[in-house]
């Protein structure tokens, strides 16, 4: 049978990994349609007009067209929300939900521009184009503009198994769905300056909710990146 929930878009985003997380965690059964970013067709655009991947479709809205659909990682997940409040992936506490929030944003934003524009791109998207990978671009995201987002997310975690309260949320999913976004290219930070934050990551990567995603990674990258890229010093 056909699955009510559709996700358009490609497992190699971070933010379609955001979803599928949550997805998973609340037992909801999707299918997957690949969009490229990068020769995105018409139809897509008009579900899709600030050309973002994923977008959702619920069939139970609409068959096809822009109705039915939503678009943003954060909707969406919002909307799952909703639609399947139990497990909870937003903390019920007011203040909570406001933390998780920001660290969600923290991980889209500010995580997701420096490892997605300044790693992941450079190396991926320039394979895809037969070009090689600028690595002086990647190196440079590593050394200088990534620890400083993990230094925060350490200090936050304070040795702790979650970002907030003692289960997961879309916190933790967030910031994981980011780090595994450059752990697919060039591995782990260094786990003697960064413990909690790795010991987090290595948790939620084993956590059944990431698995789909994972395998459909793999796949794309088994040939692509046979080894990951050496990009410290």
């Amino acid at each position: 049978m056909t699955a009510s929930l559709i996700l358009y878009g490609s497992p190699l985003s971070p933010f379609q990994r955001k979803v599928e997380a949550v997805m998973a965690l609340k037992g909801l059964d999707y299918d997957c349609e690949d969009v490229s970013v990068m020769d995105m067709p018409d139809w897509y655009k008009q579900i899709s007009p600030l050309g973002r991947i994923p977008s959702l479709r619920d069939r139970d809205i609409a068959e096809d067209g822009p109705e039915g659909t939503l678009t943003d990682s954060s909707a969406i997940c919002g909307y799952l929300e909703k639609r399947q409040p139990d497990p909870a992936v937003y903390p019920a506490d007011p203040f909570d939900y406001g933390r998780a929030l920001w660290l969600e944003e923290y991980a889209d934003t500010g995580m997701a521009m420096a490892g997605g524009l300044g790693l992941f791109r450079p190396i991926i998207f320039n394979l895809f184009q037969r070009k090689q990978p600028d690595l002086e671009t990647a190196r440079k995201t590593w050394n200088e503009k990534l620890p400083p987002l993990w230094d925060y997310l350490e200090q936050y975690l304070d040795g702790r198994a979650h970002f907030i309260g003692d289960s997961i949320t879309i916190a933790d999913i967030a910031v994981a769905a980011q780090i595994a976004q450059t752990d697919m290219l060039a591995g782990l930070p260094d786990k003697s300056r960064w413990p909690a934050l790795v010991a987090h990551y290595q948790a939620m990567k084993a956590h059944d909710c990431f698995q789909r995603n994972s395998e459909g990674c793999d796949k794309i990258l088994a040939k692509m990146v046979p080894e990951k890229f050496d990009l410290a010093g």
